[in-house]
């Protein structure tokens, strides 16, 4: 097969098996400002538009890319190429399907000022966000804003000149202000829980410090939906470039492999108006609460709960670990005996025919998601996905074994070693400080729990910390497969 550079010019001359565009690219006009140009982005919230705009629908809600960090650099210089398109290869394991998105339709200059300027224009309507889990300025101790972090600081001092995407959204929302445009609402597509209160939270705790006067103007004035986002993307590398050239002919330098799912429940509040996404699927509901925790604590609790006994037992991709009855196993009883009871009801959701589309996810090898992925940024990811759970089945007086034996799980692996002693790179801003606790944990559990940024004051409930203990005491002198096979026995 012949293979073609992706830019506009040659739309036309791609494959049959390749969905294209179906409008004038050249007619779309901004609408949406994202900040935060991944994978995820353009598998989840750039496809939903594509296909609105495919059915000939809000042609001015189109996006315009951003970012304000050194990194974002590389993305736009190598879209920018491709004219602001994506191959988006969704992995079915009965047959690869590939669309080449065009919803982007430009990307901002990496500079705060610029992305300041832009933000300004009243096309911009709405700013949306996916800046990690990690990137809202929580405090960890408290939940609430981390008004001490440095970055914070400087924008505070420096309000013309700011280095965070809070800043310079509040700096943007200032000069609409005096220019008398109406203030866009800020979405976060973030994967945390109560994502659109954490941003306000967020952009309210700056404005404070800068000034009360603002802080209220902006409390009253912009909004801030919640969101439930939901597609498994892994990273894309040399692996799904070359993929896309040999299977669908396309030289792509930054393509999406994706699975063929994704979910997007929202708040319906957008004063400023909003892309009719309800007609390619997008749930518009006055709650994303309920579902929120259901993806929350089965599905993103659930790759907690497989990824650190895979990684122990020396599993590279999330299929090959599924096909363990083992890791099946401790997976299918710790949802159903301990997580699933604690997820709020979802009007028409089965929670047991959810954990088998999980299921089914997690095992699809066209995927091909890596282990390492799933262990990434434990320390941010365990209080969002995990300990909330405990917690709640605690407060209810309810057993907490099988989560007990996951977070063991998880200190058993920043101890830095498989059960063959191999060594673990581990992947966390705090990744020093685990290794030292876990490895003190080793003789002494509580060492671990004691790091209370993380898990508050659950080291001194006495029945978890039992079981964290006789779960930490058999990972290390049996091993992982041993341990998993008591837990099912």
């Amino acid at each position: 097969m012949n293979s073609t550079k992706l830019n506009e010019t040659a739309l036309q001359s791609l494959p049959d098996n390749v969905a294209v565009p179906k409008y004038d690219r050249s007619a779309l006009k901004a609408g949406i400002l994202h900040i935060g140009v991944g994978n995820f982005h353009r598998a989840h919230q750039a496809v939903y538009l594509n296909e609105l705009f495919s059915l000939g629908e809000d042609h001015d809600w189109a996006l315009v890319g951003a970012g304000i960090k050194p990194y974002d650099t590389a993305m736009r210089e190598r879209l920018q190429q491709q004219d602001w398109l994506t191959t988006v290869v969704e992995l079915d394991p009965e047959g690869f399907t590939a669309k080449v998105s065009g919803s982007m339709i430009d990307f901002v200059e990496v500079d705060p000022q610029a992305v300041i300027d832009r933000l300004s224009s009243p096309e911009i309507r709405i700013v949306s966000l996916t800046i990690t889990e990690g990137g809202y300025f929580m405090d960890d101790r408290t939940g609430g804003f981390d008004h001490k972090h440095p970055e914070i600081i400087h924008d505070v001092n420096n309000p013309d000149a700011p280095e965070t995407v809070f800043g310079v959204i509040i700096a943007a929302i200032q000069k609409r202000r005096a220019n008398g445009v109406a203030p866009f609402t800020v979405m976060s597509c973030d994967n945390l829980p109560e994502n659109g209160i954490i941003t306000r939270q967020a952009v309210l705790g700056l404005a404070m410090d800068m000034s009360p006067d603002l802080e209220k103007w902006i409390g009253d004035n912009v909004s801030f939906p919640n969101s439930m986002v939901d597609c498994i993307t892994p990273a894309t590398s040399d692996r799904e470039r070359a993929m896309v050239e040999e299977r669908f002919g396309i030289v792509d330098a930054v393509p999406v492999a994706c699975e063929p799912f994704r979910q997007w429940v929202m708040e319906d509040k957008f004063p400023g108006g909003r892309p009719a996404l309800e007609k390619v699927g997008v749930e518009f509901v006055s709650e994303v609460a309920p579902y929120e925790l259901m993806k929350l604590r089965i599905l993103n609790g659930g790759h907690a709960a497989i990824a650190y006994p895979a990684a122990l037992m020396g599993y590279q991709f999330v299929h090959d670990a599924m096909a363990d009855p083992l890791v099946d196993g401790f997976l299918t009883k710790l949802e159903t005996s301990e997580i699933i009871p604690t997820v709020t009801s979802v009007p028409g959701v089965d929670f047991q025919k959810y954990l088998k589309k999980v299921r089914e996810r997690f095992s699809n090898a066209a995927v091909a998601d890596t282990i390492p992925r799933l262990c990434l940024d434990g320390s941010n990811r365990q209080p969002k996905f995990i300990l909330p759970t405990i917690m709640d089945r605690l407060s209810g007086g309810e057993s907490v074994g099988g989560l007990a034996l996951e977070v063991a799980l998880w200190c058993r692996y920043c101890a830095g070693t498989d059960d063959a002693g191999n060594a673990i790179e581990l992947v966390d801003e705090k990744a020093s400080r685990l290794t030292e606790h876990a490895m003190r944990a080793k003789d002494n559990p509580s060492a671990f729990l004691e790091m209370t940024d993380i898990f508050g004051q659950l080291g001194e409930n006495a029945e978890f910390t039992e079981a964290f203990s006789a779960a930490l005491a058999s990972l290390w002198s049996k091993g992982t497969k041993a341990t998993l096979q008591t837990y099912l026995a």
